[in-house]
């Protein structure tokens, strides 16, 4: 059996499984982690949970600790071309075959009762897989908010790190900050360590009040510095190998929650620091790509928060005007990510996001048009490839964003 044909079972396994939506809870999880033999329970782990920049946090943690010497597990969703991405051992994906077979352990243990949805049965396999591999440390990214999410049932986590709080996924995790920020605290656990970002006051409140009932040792770092093309947090100066400003934020996470490792005799030296963070890769994240012949910038921003830091980036490195090939899911709060994006003469190409709940691309172009009149032009294609071709034909930086899972469709497309 080729790769290709595995990736296919694999695919029509978990298809299987998405009949059941998105739950939030914890019960399914447990029941078939029980049924397998508690394998998280054999697997040290770093928890991230945030709005935006929790992929690149994870990338960070996972490329230190691999310099470090530790054999390392991540977990981190979605993906941008298969399932195995999500699953890494220092910092490869795990194999196709191998996942496949996980999947399958899972799938006979699963009670017909709890119904697990698809994250639960591949994140039960995530933990078997760990398990069985005997890795020494696993950073777990947090799938959907927090208390509830799937990966939360870690009693007791080496470090927990909340890196951002915005609104996003309000109508499963609620339409405020606060409720917002009460799903994201679920992860933080009595007496375990947390990294905190820089958080809304509103946000941060709720976060406190939690730290504090918990006694959990905290701290709050804050950005590292930029100093003559390098980043500079506390003693550490790096190059930082991801783009935007964002990441003197995220950088210095990481860097807080290692001391933390640090501080619990984890052998994690301030080379092995400074070089995992230079090494690290986050595809699909402020990525500058070579399409035909034409050097165009992707980025998954999906939501305000991540719309504003990608419009930030622009802006700092001057590529003005814009051009943007954009597609958005139905759920995403479309008028506040183009209030942070467009500007006057930007262009806009709007385009389907394949395969998923995709807003639709005339809709969007009448509210952008509202929002940003003085748009050069605003037009409509049926697929990112026809937009970037008309794109390519001018002169100014096009810029490929407004959801992962566009990002993902089009780097299938390039293989």
């Amino acid at each position: 059996m080729t790769n290709l044909d595995t990736i296919q079972n694999i695919e029509a396994l978990l298809q299987s499984y998405e009949r059941f939506g998105v739950h939030l809870g914890l019960e399914a999880s447990l029941k078939l982690l029980s049924d397998l033999g508690n394998p998280h329970e054999q697997v040290p782990v770093v928890h991230v949970a945030g709005s935006n920049g929790k992929g690149s946090v994870c990338a960070y943690l996972s490329t230190i600790l691999t310099e470090a010497g530790y054999k390392t597990g991540r977990y981190t969703s979605p993906h941008l071309i298969d399932w195995t991405e999500r699953i890494c051992i220092n910092n490869q994906s795990i194999e196709p075959e191998a996942l496949y077979e996980s999947l399958l352990k899972v799938q006979a243990n699963v009670d017909p009762d709890f119904s697990p949805t698809q994250f639960e049965v591949l994140t039960a396999a995530m933990w078997l897989y760990f398990a069985e591999q005997k890795i020494d440390i696993a950073v777990i990214e947090v799938g959907l908010g927090g208390r509830l999410d799937a990966t939360n049932v870690i009693e007791h986590p080496l470090v927990s790190v909340i890196v951002s709080i915005s609104r996003e996924h309000w109508q499963r995790l609620g339409f405020t900050l606060s409720n917002i920020a009460r799903e994201k605290a679920g992860i933080l656990k009595s007496g375990c360590p947390a990294v905190i970002g820089q958080l809304p006051p509103e946000a941060k409140a709720v976060i406190d009040r939690r730290i504090a009932d918990f006694n959990c040792p905290v701290v709050y770092p804050e950005p590292a510095h930029s100093i003559d093309g390098l980043a500079q947090y506390e003693s550490f100066k790096y190059r930082l190998p991801l783009q935007g400003e964002i990441q003197l934020h995220n950088s210095a996470l990481a860097i807080a929650a290692i001391q933390f490792l640090q501080q619990q005799k984890w052998n994690i030296s301030d080379d092995a620091m400074i070089n995992g963070i230079q090494n690290t890769t986050w595809a699909g994240r402020m990525q500058w790509y070579d399409w035909k012949g034409h050097r165009i910038l992707i980025d998954g921003a999906h939501n305000p928060a991540s719309a504003i830091a990608l419009r930030q980036y622009i802006d700092q490195i001057g590529k003005t005007p814009v051009q943007w090939v954009m597609g958005m899911l139905s759920t995403k709060d479309h008028a506040d990510v183009f209030k942070a994006l467009l500007r006057s003469q930007d262009s806009l190409f709007l385009v389907p996001v394949p395969d998923h709940s995709s807003a639709d691309p005339i809709e969007l172009a009448t509210l952008a048009s509202g929002i940003c009149p003085d748009l050069k032009t605003c037009e409509t294609y049926p697929n990112v490839s026809s937009a970037l071709e008309d794109a390519s034909q001018r002169p100014d930086l096009t810029v490929l964003c407004g959801s992962l899972y566009l990002i993902g469709d089009f780097f299938k497309q390039q293989q």
